[in-house]
């Protein structure tokens, strides 16, 4: 039914707006993989970001990630605001160049994808495939087929160790001699082996792209693989799930030689002009805040979130549950898979997770079938919210415990969403990161940072 009285409609819109936000921030537990938790001091940023949010800065950057040249008036502070932040970025991952104008994780990889094509004139690029955790911007289904044209040839994945297999895929690599090796993904428990693959990716001409929308703040924490140092060229990635900022993207790169120069000049070009123009600076500043808490907090939330997640995944495996993993203690990052197929499946079990205020979602897993994306197999479950709220891994089990009772059909999921409510009520303070701006001034100054 359309409603037609505006005002209805509108009150409509703010009673939903607010329902949302009591319902998602105060009444479930939260384990989307992709979602992220801004600290207060992050949320104030934003706050203080308003003007900024109606402005242009169409232009080009230079090869330092800086501001070269703008062509609207009024960039005085706008030039300032984009050059702090690309340096808290800069300074954070230890790389030479960096670019925040992308808007999603999704605009990083078409950005990236798209420049380093035409840096090599070649629409070849081997990713891994999307049943074993590739993000659809990766597949010839997606934005790099559909949208790109760029053929897609998968890695070789190995379903019992979760992970590429780098013998196996360097002959993939050597017989296929695309311009891009991809690495990352979305369900992406165990690190890429970039540097097992790095030297044949270089022998065919090929750049390494490697997509850390999911494990950003892991790298940044310093408890995951760090890519640049292992052989990527160009890291691509959100700015909103275990790196904890306003939603947005980024790519950063060091630039070694006229090889790298060339692809970032190739991607600069991919931004601007060609699929971006507003950029949406109102985050910038609160990007750069985040920055600073991970580089304060940063490597504390990592290592919690990492136990976080494997002390779920072997509680659970011990009760009974099928885990992805087990034999290499199911994660090294933020998230597991689980596979809920005895239970009815990812989607009835997502739902009834969902009707107790549990919130995740259902995963394809390596040997479904991809036409069955609706009703997979699995589930992927991440840590990284719930973390940041103070769970430890005492608080991990609980919430097992209180999904097995739902998940086998012991309590009815409307019974159990009273004890998530009280649960969750125990964790109202956000963890790992400043309540103010002018707490975190006030530390970066104590500190000398």
């Amino acid at each position: 039914m359309v409603i037609k009285n505006h005002y209805q409609i509108i009150q409509k819109l703010v009673e939903a707006t607010k329902k949302h936000e009591v319902y998602r921030r105060t009444e479930c537990i939260n384990l989307i993989a992709s979602e992220g938790l801004k600290s207060p001091a992050v949320c104030e940023m934003l706050s203080l970001s308003q003007d900024l949010e109606c402005r242009y800065a169409e232009g080009e950057n230079d090869l330092e990630g800086h501001v070269k040249t703008r062509h609207y008036q009024g960039q005085k502070y706008v030039t300032k605001i984009e050059n702090f932040t690309i340096d808290l970025i800069k300074n954070l991952f230890g790389c030479a160049w960096a670019d925040i104008r992308l808007v999603s994780g999704t605009h990083a990889n078409l950005a990236t994808f798209k420049g380093l094509s035409l840096a090599t004139k070649n629409n070849r690029m081997v990713v891994a495939p999307l049943s074993s955790g590739a993000h659809i911007t990766h597949d010839y289904s997606g934005l790099a087929g559909k949208i790109i044209g760029l053929e897609t040839i998968n890695h070789v994945f190995n379903v019992t160790n979760m992970n590429i297999d780098p013998d196996k895929s360097a002959m993939i690599i050597r017989a296929s001699r695309p311009g891009i090796v991809t690495f990352g993904g979305s369900l992406f428990q165990f690190p890429h082996p970039v540097k097992e693959l790095k030297d044949v990716a270089r022998e065919v001409g090929a750049y390494i792209v490697y997509d850390a929308a999911h494990v950003l703040g892991l790298i940044a924490g310093g408890e995951f693989q760090d890519p640049l140092k292992e052989g990527a060229d160009f890291v691509t990635a959100s700015t909103h799930k275990t790196f904890p900022g306003p939603q947005g993207g980024l790519v950063f790169a060091n630039r070694d030689d006229e090889r790298m120069k060339t692809g970032i000049k190739k991607i600069q070009y991919s931004i601007f002009p060609l699929t971006t123009s507003n950029t949406h600076l109102g985050r910038f500043p609160a990007l750069g805040l985040a920055a600073l808490e991970l580089r304060v907090f940063g490597r504390e939330l990592a290592k919690q979130t990492i136990k976080n997640a494997q002390t779920a995944g072997e509680y659970l495996f011990e009760r009974g549950v099928k885990v992805l993993g087990a034999d290499k203690g199911f994660t090294k990052s933020h998230q597991i898979a689980v596979d809920v197929l005895q239970f009815g499946g990812g989607k009835i079990v997502a739902q009834k997770l969902e009707d107790a205020n549990i919130i995740l979602n259902k995963n394809l897993l390596p040997y479904d079938d991809q036409h069955h994306k609706d009703d997979p197999s699995g589930l992927r479950i991440g840590f990284q919210e719930v973390t940041r709220r103070g769970f430890k891994e005492s608080d991990v089990k609980h919430l097992c415990d209180l999904i097995l009772l739902i998940i086998e059909n012991k309590r009815r999921p409307s019974e159990v969403k009273e004890d998530i409510l009280t649960f969750r009520n125990e964790f109202d303070e956000i963890k790992y990161g400043f309540q103010s701006v002018h707490e975190a001034m006030d530390y970066a100054q104590a500190h000398q940072l």
